[in-house]
């Protein structure tokens, strides 16, 4: 037993100073010698993929493992690592999600009635997408690595366009089709520089939607790209958090003939350049914190409709200066602290629709009501007491909203504007609704909900045109009302007249 014992320890012992040589080997190979680099040179030349990337250290010792036991093997796994084949795997998987079938199922009408698709979050563009060839309006959100290739000419009926946070690529024939076919353009981006350089030169572009910051460093206002070629722009929408207006914009100046700026709260402070939109007929500065209404819009000869919405305008003494503007039909000043309306607005005789809506009113003037071509007048939610007895004098009336301020008794001249059709007087303190209502024979709205009426005359019977759909009211009024009233009220009005009975 001790002579195996002996032999065995032997044994034991040569085995421990192997394993050390080894380690010790380990140790000096590990820190004093560098692991063999792995390249994919040739492997670059030999195939057509010039993206492989180069790999290092452990992962570069397997496949140089792979490859002294196949080259064939260390070529394909090559071609896996390449972006080129990871893209194209990617996009296999995305066509086979998104089949035809599956896409058409997702178009909807839109509010004005065109067949969309509206793609959200996906690795790309699928190919079935451009076999819609019905399709009006493409929209992409979240699309960080799309696209567009040239089968997109088979998209005939496409003129609209959104891309929201998605900088899309386009393929050259697709951007001809893009630039000769495309009408309308939505773009929302975070900074300036996600616009794709390709939309300012879509010269059949008419309408131009631009939402995101504009007001950066690196942007210089729309930055080094210019909206120059956009020779056919007829409508720029901008919301955005301006300081000026930028001055590529006057690049399209004589061609733009509407302006929307929609600004965040942000003041404008500087307007010259509007001046040189001599041809738009229509333009919003809404959220710009105007103190005043801009003297450079008195100079816009073609004005049509001017809309300052959300603004903290105060005084509206300029106001007199619109009477140069000859084709100002309509004027909007809601939702800002105006607290009292000049006597000199009767000089602005083209007003077909005046907007006071949200303001700080108590009163309004007499020259108000010289407007003879008025049609719409909304001065709801203010602080106005009585409805004044000129109003007859707007014999062309047709609109009027007086909703949420503090009227107590209506004036029986109100019911000399039988051109009446929508009149809103919820929100008051109306004790009751004379029987001349029944003059208004025109009147297919009327809205009284929320004042202190304790009936609702039976002349209303008069006005044949109004339903129970077009009568707001609280239900006990109107289950007050006679049974042959509230017959009357209840008839369809399309049952037997649109059959020809």
């Amino acid at each position: 037993m001790a002579f195996m014992l002996k032999k065995l320890l032997i044994s034991y012992i040569a085995l421990i100073c192997v394993y050390g040589l080894v380690c010790l080997y380990t140790l000096f190979w590990l820190f004093r010698r560098p692991l063999k680099e792995y390249s994919f040179e040739k492997v670059r030349e030999e195939s057509s993929f010039s993206d492989i990337p180069d790999v290092k250290n452990d992962f570069a010792f397997l496949l140089h493992m792979v490859d002294q036991y196949d080259q064939l093997y260390s070529k394909r796994f090559g071609v896996f690592l390449s972006e080129v084949s990871e893209n194209k795997l990617r996009q296999i998987s995305l066509n086979h999600e998104w089949t035809f079938e599956k896409l058409k199922q997702h178009i909807s009408r839109n509010a004005q009635d065109k067949q969309e698709l509206y793609l959200f979050m996906l690795s790309g563009i699928p190919d079935a997408v451009f076999e819609l060839t019905d399709l009006e309006v493409l929209r992409l959100e979240l699309i960080p690595e799309a696209k567009i290739p040239a089968k997109i000419s088979q998209m005939t009926a496409l003129q609209e366009l959104h891309l929201c946070h998605c900088p899309a690529k386009v393929e050259q024939t697709a951007f001809s089709f893009l630039r000769d076919n495309l009408k309308c353009l939505h773009v929302k981006f975070t900074d300036v520089a996600e616009i794709p350089p390709w939309v300012y030169l879509l010269k059949n572009l008419r309408e131009l939607h631009l939402v995101g910051n504009l007001n950066s460093e690196n942007n210089k206002m729309i930055g080094l790209d210019s909206l120059r070629e956009l020779r056919h722009l007829k409508l720029l929408y901008v919301k955005s958090n301006l300081t000026k207006i930028p001055s590529n914009i006057t690049d399209v100046a004589p061609h733009l003939t509407k302006l929307i700026i929609h600004n965040d709260g942000t003041k404008v402070v500087v307007l010259n350049s509007l001046k040189k939109m001599m041809n738009v007929a229509e333009l919003e500065l809404n959220n710009c914190e105007l103190e005043r209404i801009p003297h450079a819009i008195f100079s816009l000869t073609n004005l049509q409709e001017l809309d300052l919405k959300l603004n903290s305008i105060r005084t509206i003494e300029e106001v007199i200066s619109f009477q140069h503007l000859k084709r100002l039909t309509c004027l909007k000043l809601w939702h800002n602290k105006i607290v009292s309306i000049p006597q000199s607005i009767s000089q602005v005789k083209n007003l077909e629709s005046l907007y006071l809506a949200h303001n700080k009113l108590e009163s309004l003037p007499v020259g108000l009501f010289l407007l003879q071509k008025l049609r719409h007048l909304d001065v709801s939610s203010n602080c106005i007491s009585m409805v004044p007895i000129e109003i007859c004098n707007l014999q062309n009336l047709q609109h009027l909203h007086f909703a949420g301020n503090k009227v107590d008794i209506l004036p029986n001249t109100l019911f000399k504007c039988i051109k009446l059709r929508t009149l809103c007087l919820g929100q008051n303190c109306i004790a009751s609704l004379p029987e001349k209502i029944g003059n208004l024979v025109q009147l297919t709205h009327l809205e009284l909900k929320g004042n202190c009426l304790d009936r609702l005359p039976s002349q209303i019977i008069q006005c044949r045109l109004l339903k129970k759909s077009g009568l707001v009211v609280e239900d006990h009024l109107f289950d007050a009302l006679p049974s042959e009233v509230k017959e009357a009220l209840n008839q369809d009005t399309s049952g037997p007249f649109a059959n020809g009975m």
